[in-house]
């Protein structure tokens, strides 16, 4: 992700998020949110000043960027005597005002108020072609204003969180966390996974008398399995898979990702191969959650299967 270049040291960033109705603006300050700044949607402006002078809920210094968001929905909305309250505002030294418009043509709006059968805002016994019309004069002056404007007419909403992301992600912004799991199939598959790799095709050590009470964590289980002839392929390919779909994941905004390796009992082939990977994804930068849901189940035979040697 690149580092932005608005921030500036000892200043509270603030960004006045406006749009028409429909065209993004609670999904970009949703955005902003999942990206480390602190939103609020629909704020009465003339009240910024008590909002500054409040501690922050999210740190105490209070340098959490701020983005304030407001429409034609929002009480006592004059965008004239607005924009004169933001400049006065900017002329304060503690503070680095940014604006945000977000656009949109009115027959894209006109299209998703059809699809949706929500009503315009200010178009409550009229077409909804009328309020666009008159919000669009209504805010006209504020998307004039404003040194951002992105036009989501042909912007899905996946579109627009990837743009906004972009342009405000901050340096501070953690990388995605990933999670591998171990598990049993005969104990059935975890909840809230992603991706799911089954192991069972290699072969199984449970059925060497040796093996059968260590675990996929112990050096012996681990070269019986690596001397699987099918071994090192499949792990290069599942491997070429997540170095080519974790980062398309993470450039999408995405969290959490949780994938799980199954073998059947969950103590050998998946926690020898969550382990393998745990290293991998290391190496490719990332720093996995490591959970192995069976390694302490009991040793049941009747739920491996048939023996290798059958």
């Amino acid at each position: 992700m690149e580092q932005n270049n608005y921030a500036q040291p000892d200043k509270q960033i603030i960004m006045l998020v406006s749009g028409l109705s429909g065209a993004g603006k609670s999904t970009a300050l949703k955005t902003l949110e999942d990206s480390g700044w602190e939103a609020v949607d629909n704020f009465p402006i003339r009240l910024i000043d008590r909002l500054i002078a409040t501690p922050s809920s999210i740190n105490s210094d209070n340098n959490t960027p701020l983005a304030l968001g407001f429409d034609s929905r929002t009480r006592g909305i004059q965008t004239d005597a607005l924009i004169k309250q933001i400049k006065k505002l900017a002329s304060n030294n503690r503070f680095q005002i940014m604006s945000l418009f977000l656009d949109c043509s009115g027959n894209e709006l006109e299209r998703r108020y059809a699809e949706t059968r929500r009503r315009h805002p200010m178009s409550h016994d009229r077409p909804a072609s009328d309020g666009i019309a008159q919000e669009r004069q209504l805010l006209d002056p504020f998307r004039r204003w404003a040194e951002n404007i992105i036009d989501t007419s042909k912007m899905s909403v996946n579109d627009l969180q990837t743009e906004v992301r972009q342009r405000f992600s901050l340096t501070s912004a953690p990388r995605m966390t990933v999670s591998l799991t171990s598990f049993g199939f005969s104990r059935g598959v975890p909840n809230n996974v992603d991706l799911v790799f089954d192991m069972r095709f290699l072969r199984n050590p449970h059925w060497d008398d040796k093996l059968r009470p260590l675990t996929g964590l112990d050096k012996s289980v681990s070269d019986y399995v690596c001397a699987d002839p099918e071994y090192e392929a499949s792990i290069s390919k599942i491997y070429d898979l997540l170095k080519y779909i974790l980062p398309l994941y993470e450039k999408q905004g995405k969290a959490y990702v949780n994938i799980a390796f199954g073998c059947t009992g969950g103590r050998h082939r998946s926690v020898h191969i969550t382990e393998k990977f745990a290293s991998l994804l290391q190496e490719a930068g990332f720093s996995p959650n490591i959970s192995h849901r069976n390694l302490s189940s009991r040793i049941i035979d009747s739920l491996e299967g048939i023996p290798d040697n059958k």
